[in-house]
């Protein structure tokens, strides 16, 4: 195989390269991972916990050289030492959560007058993972971690676009054994997360809608289950009655916070008339306020774009929506400085013609319409094919509650943003286009990765084929 050049976000420049594995290296890993699964799943759920409990130690020991390949891979450090904090977090959290929710499923039997059955979870032997550029630890492992529990393999394909962080962490992985027989990274490009999907039992995907439905078909063709967390085009709602300096708080952050390259990043705002003036206001002064990393990286509240293409398609959808009439109150214009950077951009006079206000925008871009009833707010909000979450800030809970519970969409955050992304004990399901699958959050997060055998035992004597003998009608 070629080796892939990665470019450096901060810099503009090609300064790593690692080589995909062929065909027949991700088919033998795959191989690998399945023999030593058997034995990975026959051992209690005690040993799994405490080996990954062994592994949350060794990230934290080494968090220097991982969080350093992180900060490369995105041109963001604080985000990267977050990341990594977060998903030593994540075990922690899932090691204490497992050992209940599998006792609910252990020794657990319904008894009818002469039947009886019970149910056995049977981990799914080697589960794939196709995890995206944007946060690029965080969902590597946010699948994993609960799979793993369950006493599945895993075999992660990263993103081409942001690897570095695999050589480190696989040295974290190697210094617990028991786990590097069960957890593989492969880096690779589109052909090698296409190949993956034919070597495993399940797939989770993090992605855009576009490359999701490629892994859902390939998926239904291999007759396996696809968990698809894809893309979103978040909506904020402001009433007349919501706390403007609050929601322009909010809305900022969460709408610039990582440069806006998360799902969960607000992407359209909705605000009534009687407050549109005084919201985009105070909007503004917030996001004008805003810095980037450049030219000193420990300087600077937003990053870089991680993939400059993305830079490209942001700035075309800005430009579309001036040459359709739309006013640029801040921002704006994406920066080169080797890599591309966006001041966060705040757009007016904006309508649901514009690409803006329909594509995923992934970047730090707050454009504002007015509306003036709440249903009208309600349909604008549930406009196009993005369903993933929302957010609503109203002056009463039972007034935003009201509102979010017409929002179609997995999370809707109540006089805050993304709250989807710190709040992982619910369940949610992501609507329309932006997902499919059951929810990585909560108690399900877990339990998807097993499928339920019923054993059912007969304690009567069994029916003899002669009780269907149809001159028994006659009688």
């Amino acid at each position: 195989m070629q080796p892939i050049d990665v470019v450096n976000p901060w810099s503009g420049i090609v300064d790593y390269q690692f080589v995909p594995p062929t065909a027949d290296e991700l088919a033998a890993e795959a191989a690998r991972l399945r023999r030593a699964q058997l034995a990975w799943r026959n051992q209690t759920l005690g040993h799994r916990v405490d080996v990954l409990s062994r592994f949350r130690e060794t990230l934290l020991a080494r968090r220097e050289p991982i969080t350093a390949a992180l900060a490369a891979d995105t041109g963001r450090h604080l985000v990267a030492v977050a990341e990594l904090l977060a998903t030593a977090g994540a075990i922690d959290r899932w090691c204490r959560q497992a050992p209940a929710l599998m006792a609910e499923a252990d020794g657990r039997s319904v008894q009818t007058p002469s039947i009886r059955y019970r149910n056995q979870w049977v981990p799914y032997a080697l589960v794939g993972v196709i995890s995206p550029w944007n946060f690029p630890l965080t969902l590597a492992l946010i699948d994993a971690i609960p799979a793993l529990l369950a006493g599945c393999a895993v075999l992660i394909k990263p993103s081409e676009i942001t690897p570095r962080f695999v050589e480190p962490l696989a040295e974290a992985i190697a210094a617990v054994p028991e786990l590097a027989e069960v957890l593989s990274f492969r880096p690779g490009a589109g052909e090698t997360g296409a190949q993956l999907v034919t070597l495993v039992d399940a797939v989770c995907f993090t992605g855009s809608v576009r490359t999701g439905r490629i892994v859902g078909e390939a998926a239904a063709r291999a007759f396996i289950p696809a968990f698809l967390e894809l893309g979103g085009k978040d909506p904020a709602i402001v009433t007349a009655s919501a706390d403007l300096e609050r929601a322009a708080i909010a809305i900022v952050r969460g709408s610039v916070l990582a440069n806006g390259q998360a799902c969960q990043s607000l992407e359209r705002v909705y605000v009534h008339e009687s407050v549109y003036e005084d919201f985009v206001a105070r909007v503004v002064a917030r996001a004008s306020a805003v810095t980037i990393n450049w030219p000193d990286p420990a300087k600077g509240v937003s990053g870089p774009f991680i993939w400059a293409r993305q830079g490209v398609v942001v700035q075309q959808q800005i430009n579309d929506a001036i040459a359709r009439g739309a006013r640029v109150l801040c921002g704006g214009q994406v920066e080169d400085h080797g890599g591309k950077w966006l001041l966060p951009t705040v757009l007016v006079d904006v309508t649901h013609d514009m690409l803006l206000m329909n594509d995923e925008t992934f970047g730090p871009v707050i454009p504002v319409m007015k509306y003036r009833s709440e249903d009208e707010a309600v349909e604008l909000a549930n406009f196009g094919v993005y369903g993933l979450s929302a957010a609503v800030f109203a002056g009463t809970e039972d007034e935003a509650l009201r509102i979010a519970e017409r929002i179609d969409a997995g999370g809707v955050s109540i006089n805050d943003a993304a709250l989807t992304g710190v709040m992982h004990e619910c369940e949610k399901h992501s609507f329309k286009c932006s997902g499919l699958g059951g929810s990585r959050m909560g108690p399900s997060g877990f339990t998807r990765f097993f499928r339920r055998k019923a054993l059912i035992v007969q304690e009567a004597q069994p029916t003899p084929i002669a009780a269907f003998d149809e001159t028994l009608l006659a009688r």
